[in-house]
């Protein structure tokens, strides 16, 4: 997919454990009142950079996991931007499937706008996420996590 002005292009990771929770993080940025959320790790496709190359690169930068491959997208969605604070209006994100063993992810590699925004983390099954009562990203998370432990 070629960029468009005011199109975000991204790789988010789905990274699971054998329980089926998935690592995901907690983000508020002081600069929206309305937009906390909790997602998966990933973020924007550098120029020159394939979504498989910017997942690679995402997953170390915010937990210090390294992977040689992340093979093919499980899941894309595209998507209207509501961020007060976004200097975008669409986007479009794929999503790859890691497995791995729950771990403590580190913030070594966090961009400094990451240090202020990410406010917690922790590993959510479907249940346990639809439990916090808070809002998450995908809207079709849960089920994305449902059709991976049961796969």
């Amino acid at each position: 997919m070629a960029p468009m002005p005011g199109l975000r292009r991204t790789s988010r990771i789905l990274l699971v454990d054998p329980s089926g929770a998935a690592l995901l993080f907690f983000t508020a940025s002081p600069d929206s009142t309305r937009f906390a959320r909790w997602i998966t790790p990933g973020g924007g496709v550098d120029p020159g950079e394939s979504h498989a190359e910017a997942a690679i690169r995402e997953l170390f930068e915010e937990t210090g996991l390294v992977v040689e491959s992340v093979g093919d997208p499980v899941w894309t969605l595209d998507f209207e931007v509501a961020w007060d604070a976004a200097d975008h209006d669409r986007g479009h994100a794929e999503y790859y499937l890691v497995r791995c063993e729950n771990f403590e992810p580190v913030s070594t590699n966090w961009t400094d706008d990451e240090h202020v925004d990410v406010t917690a983390h922790g590993w959510f099954t479907a249940d346990d996420l639809l439990a916090t009562g808070q809002p998450f990203e995908p809207y079709d998370l849960p089920r994305l996590l449902r059709s991976i432990s049961s796969s």
